[in-house]
């Protein structure tokens, strides 16, 4: 089997769940990805629709910053290939493809690290999942043995976060959520919906608007949303309801 494309790719990621000490998961394919697309990092995210998911897993800082960074700003080719549906493959984010589609994100990203990235939708039909985000250090495609090798490692990871999502009412893989999420990221996801819960009553909005303040005050003042979030959930930042207009026609 492991003779076969799928199976290098199975032996892959199972080899990284024995590293781990757990099952099989969608986490571990994002090692098993670096090793056989021939990347620096890579990074999971659910996701449903067009908005940004859960981070769900990273291999390393630049991942976790690049995810970060287009769930803050709110664009890149996460969001793009989750309304697509189709791979989005950005092979040199100093070009001018990419800076005219992604302005704000595509120097971020060459600031945080990240040269090149390819992003590919966890997806099943109708039904979708999340995207799986590859980074290079350096520009340049991916050549078409590596493009391969990508869009199996997403149909793996697709359908262990599926299988996953299926058996939450049973009790998850020894060292991990029941989609695979290591420890270390369960409170970096819990904080930012925390804190955007308090929001919510803070501001007196609801729940997206309240999302869209938090990302906004985080681009604002060029912090990471982690960070926002941590020190709201702890009591050490406070956002303000906007000033409401004059009724009485003064400023």
């Amino acid at each position: 089997m492991t003779d076969s494309r799928p199976g290098r790719i199975w032996a892959l990621t199972a080899r990284q769940a024995a590293i781990r000490g757990g099952r099989v998961s969608a986490a571990d394919v994002c090692a098993a990805a670096v090793a056989a697309v021939e990347v620096t990092g890579a990074w999971l995210s659910t996701a449903g629709g067009a908005e940004a998911g859960h981070l769900m897993q990273v291999t390393d800082d630049v991942s976790e910053q690049l995810a970060e960074l287009q769930l803050t700003l709110g664009e890149g080719p996460c969001p793009d290939a989750s309304v697509s549906g189709g791979p989005v493959l950005a092979s040199d984010l100093t070009g001018m493809e990419a800076v005219v589609r992604w302005p704000v994100f595509a120097p971020a990203a060459c600031k945080a690290g990240a040269a090149a990235i390819f992003v590919f939708p966890l997806r099943v039909g109708a039904i979708r999942a999340g995207v799986m985000g590859l980074y290079r250090e350096r520009p340049g495609p991916l050549n078409a043995r590596q493009l391969g090798d990508a869009l199996i490692c997403a149909d793996t990871a697709t359908l262990l976060l599926l299988d996953a999502q299926d058996q939450t009412a049973g009790r998850p893989p020894a060292g991990a959520d029941p989609g695979g999420q290591p420890p270390d990221l369960t409170p970096h996801r819990a904080e930012i919906a925390q804190a955007t819960g308090m929001l919510t009553e803070q501001l007196g909005v609801g729940i997206t608007e309240a999302f869209i303040r938090l990302r906004a005050y985080a681009y604002a003042h060029d912090r990471r949303l982690a960070d926002v979030a941590r020190d709201i959930v702890r009591r050490h930042l406070r956002l303000h309801p906007d000033p409401r207009p004059s009724t009485d026609g003064r400023a």
